[in-house]
């Protein structure tokens, strides 16, 4: 017995069921600022990666992944 993938599905033009893009990526640099969701407002303090930043909340750093809908650029 062998596994098969499914074939993808033709999308076409006029269909209503497009696939969606997923949102580009926000760049951060030190110094800025952003409020999250559940820790509040904070300042990156440092960029390690492309796909995460560490920000300073004023009670802890804290290592945020990217992207992140619970972050907002200020």
């Amino acid at each position: 017995m062998t596994s098969r993938t499914p074939a993808a599905r033709p999308v076409f033009p006029s269909s209503p069921f497009r696939p969606v893009a997923p949102p580009p990526v926000q760049k951060f640099s030190v110094d800025d600022l952003l409020t999250h969701d559940r820790h509040g407002l904070g300042r990156v303090v440092s960029v390690p990666g492309e796909h995460e930043v560490h920000v300073d909340f004023g009670t802890a750093v804290r290592r945020i992944a990217l992207p992140n809908p619970k972050v907002t650029r200020l």
